[in-house]
């Protein structure tokens, strides 16, 4: 929206978290309050199905930059819950690894420059 004069960059709604990475879950989700406050709006509902089991119809947001670790990449979120978690869909993209002894996030080794994408 800057690019094309819509926006002032200052006008830009940010929002930095310390979110946890769920290698466990797929999609990336938010909790209402950071939707809220980025302003996001709602694109409809997806099927959530939580580790007991239980599945819940949820709202998703339109397209979103994420930045983690230098990297960036648009994605949409679903909205539930209290805490932000990151999920296997943006760390595939940003080409990120989980070092769980380390308890962080790190570059592919064979990519550390910028994320690469397989496609076949």
């Amino acid at each position: 929206m800057v690019r094309r004069g819509l926006l002032k960059p200052e006008e830009v709604r940010t929002y930095e978290a310390v979110a946890l990475v769920d290698t466990g879950a797929v999609r990336t989700i938010l909790p209402p309050h950071v939707v809220a406050r980025l302003g996001l709006a709602a694109r409809g509902q997806r099927m959530a199905e939580y580790a007991d089991g239980r599945k819940e119809a949820v709202s998703v947001t339109e397209p979103l930059v994420l930045e983690l670790e230098g990297r960036d990449t648009l994605d949409e979120a679903l909205v539930l819950g209290d805490e932000v978690l990151i999920g296997q869909t943006v760390l595939e993209k940003l080409d990120l690894f989980v070092d769980c002894q380390r308890r962080r996030l790190v570059a592919n080794p064979a990519h550390p420059d910028q994320p690469v994408t397989k496609v076949k």
